[in-house]
């Protein structure tokens, strides 16, 4: 078998599109005023970003000043749940769920260090948030619910509408950190009652280090720095001018192919799912049917997940254990042990996902090389019970 390069770590970053760098590349060259500055080569560039943000807006159903252009996701969910905390004179209580990205996690334990109170959800087998513990969970004192759309890890997809319509109800911001699910599954702030909605461009083959956070008209949120007037003081410093209008460009190609794009990948998901399942002692985590088009995270009992890693990179498969952004951690997966998970078969977990340039021949290599890969590793390992 001829060794070949596979990537099966869209959900870690995705390749930039080629009609996406032909959009930035004037604005890296010729293009280069400040948007900023009054003069024509500085009307020019604040055009392109008026006009993206107004393709942005479009894609999530919003308004163009909803849009705020950050450097990504981490920012956006920073500016979205610190800015929320920060406006509040007498409500000290946040809500979020135990299995979310640390870009939120992290920030509402700093927030709890503060002195805020904060609810981590728990969710079930298959890592998902019930809204009944949501409501359970909401007091007098509660001014916002932070729940993400869909796992990086497991793919699951939550009921973020239905949470939307509870907070709404109750009068309470409503978040979510849509970084993996904008560009994947169709998004509209409106129907789905979002208040706050972080996004990253380089999750739908757009380019690294710019993201955006739309925050719905009437909620006024805390900026994080001081500087300047840029993004209406909400996050002051000169705009990434290339990056905001790759952003929009890549949102508008990913949200005009997503019917086909989804509908593909969930065929090469589903054989790539029943081929990993005739494996034995394989375990596939999160939900069944509720989750993203292109991921596919199962366990592989008695074997580390590192070992699997480094296995399959050998043999040209870029995969991951998890989120990118913990990769360096030996610890095993917080979102596996909060679905359950037992500790062993959380650290031989496996997260493939796949993108835009995947192909059937991606997933027949892929499940040609992981059977005999297992089953070494297994013999190499003291946990693997023998025959005697």
């Amino acid at each position: 078998m001829t060794k070949r390069f596979v990537y099966m770590d869209h959900a870690a970053t995705t390749p930039l599109r080629e009609e996406v760098l032909e959009a930035m590349l004037p604005y890296l060259q010729d293009k280069y005023g400040n948007p900023s500055s009054l003069h024509s080569a500085g009307r020019e560039a604040r055009a392109a970003i008026n006009e993206a943000r107004e393709k942005t807006a479009l894609a999530l159903g919003a308004e163009p000043n909803e849009i705020f252009f950050t450097s990504g996701g981490t920012e956006s969910n920073n500016i979205a749940i610190k800015g929320a905390a920060r406006r509040q004179k007498h409500k000290r209580h946040l809500i979020t769920s135990s299995i979310e990205h640390h870009a939120v996690l992290d920030v509402c334990k700093e927030l709890a260090a503060e002195g805020f109170q904060v609810t981590f959800l728990p969710v079930d087998r298959y890592g998902m948030v019930s809204v009944e513990e949501v409501k359970r969970a909401l007091t007098p004192d509660t001014f916002l619910i932070s729940v993400m759309t869909a796992n990086n890890e497991v793919g699951t997809i939550e009921p973020v509408a239905e949470i939307g319509a509870l907070a709404r109800e109750h009068g309470i911001l409503f978040h979510t950190d849509a970084v993996q699910a904008v560009g994947q599954i169709p998004m509209n702030v409106r129907e789905m009652n979002i208040d706050l909605l972080s996004l990253s461009a380089h999750k739908f083959n757009g380019p690294k280090g710019v993201g955006a956070l739309y925050v719905r008209k009437g909620v006024y949120l805390a900026p994080l720095y001081q500087g300047g007037g840029q993004e209406r003081k909400l996050r002051p410093g000169t705009e990434n001018v290339a990056g905001i209008v790759g952003l929009a460009r890549a949102l508008e190609l990913a949200v005009e192919e997503m019917p086909e794009k989804s509908r593909r990948l969930q065929e090469l998901r589903e054989r790539l799912i029943d081929g990993l399942l005739k494996i034995d002692e394989v375990v596939l985590n999160g939900h069944p049917t509720s989750r993203l088009p292109g991921n596919v995270n199962v366990s592989f009992n008695y074997i580390e997940g590192e070992a699997l890693l480094l296995g399959l990179d050998l043999e040209g498969i870029a995969a991951s254990s998890g989120s990118a952004c913990s990769s360096s951690s030996l610890e095993p997966s917080h979102v596996l042990l909060a679905m359950g998970v037992e500790d062993q078969l959380a650290r031989g977990s496996l997260r493939l996902t796949l993108g835009r340039g995947s192909s059937d021949a991606d997933v027949d290599y892929l499940l040609a090389v992981i059977g005999p890969l297992v089953e070494r590793l297994r013999r190499m390992s003291a946990l693997y019970p023998r025959q005697h």
